[in-house]
């Protein structure tokens, strides 16, 4: 069964479709896909409500129509699907599990995203070798599109490197290291955060910190909070008012080893 972008976008000027090789991706919001009950779809990744990370369920279905209908019906968690399709409609319920199992993998590795599915398998055992490196090489096609859709589930967050310029943020007992990337601000695991929140700390402050104890983010060690791995912050400012405990301009309270801020490295050293 072939579909049509036009049957997806509300505005037809909206480019939400993207082709490569046999594969084609889109994405699609949950009035969207209510809106269009003739839909079948092959597998879909959906991307859930906002938690500390980002939360995706990753699916497979023959029949994506009938899958929405009974996750309508029990499930609430999600906003935002993206489907992706062999162009030439040649998976088999092989292909099509392999994928799923092995995106499921890569997105719980990447840590990224919250993973909704729960338990994953070790293994699988779904197709026979030769045909596996073909799969892998689809799923480096879904990997691209969907990042290009704007949700980069299976791209590793950046690790420093030696060119990389590194940042700290201390005060108060914090001792948070970190380092600007594409996306955000990466705090990294082992940064230490204080417990106590000032007074002065604006509202979004606590909420946030509150999500990243609830995600096992942050844990509290000897009287302190630490990173348990590394997360990507959306901004600097975030970054160092979690690390801070209080309200933060992380454009200043970044800073090199050198004392410079990240303002005089990635702002005034641009001009």
């Amino acid at each position: 069964m072939r579909i049509r972008l036009d049957i997806l976008a509300s505005n037809p000027k909206r480019q939400l479709c993207h082709f490569q090789q046999h594969i084609r991706s889109w994405g699609i919001t949950h009035h969207q896909i209510l809106a269009h009950s003739h839909l079948r779809f092959q597998r879909c990744f959906q991307q859930c409500k906002e938690e500390a990370k980002p939360v995706v369920y990753i699916g497979q279905s023959e029949d994506g129509r009938n899958r929405f209908d009974n996750h309508n019906k029990t499930k609430s968690f999600w906003k935002t699907a993206i489907f992706c399709v062999s162009k030439t409609q040649n998976f088999t319920q092989a292909h099509i599990r392999y994928l799923e199992w092995y995106c499921m993998q890569r997105a719980k590795e990447v840590g990224r995203y919250t993973l909704e599915n729960g338990q994953i398998p070790a293994s699988s055992n779904y197709v026979p070798e030769p045909m596996e490196a073909e799969l892998l090489d689809v799923f480096e096609t879904i990997s691209t599109l969907v990042s290009s859709l704007g949700y980069p589930v299976f791209e590793p967050i950046s690790k420093p490197n030696r060119s990389s310029e590194q940042f700290y943020c201390q005060g108060g007992g914090s001792d948070g290291k970190g380092q600007m990337v594409e996306d955000g601000f990466v705090v990294y695991a082992g940064s230490r955060a204080r417990i106590q929140v000032a007074p002065s700390a604006t509202s979004s402050v606590i909420p946030q910190r509150e999500k990243l104890i609830s995600a096992g983010v942050l844990d509290e060690v000897e009287g302190e909070y630490r990173f348990t791995e590394d997360y990507l912050f959306s901004s600097p400012s975030m970054a160092a008012a979690v690390v801070l405990g209080r309200s933060a301009n992380g454009w200043v309270e970044w800073k090199n080893e050198h004392g410079k801020t990240l303002s005089e490295i990635h702002r005034e050293g641009t001009e």
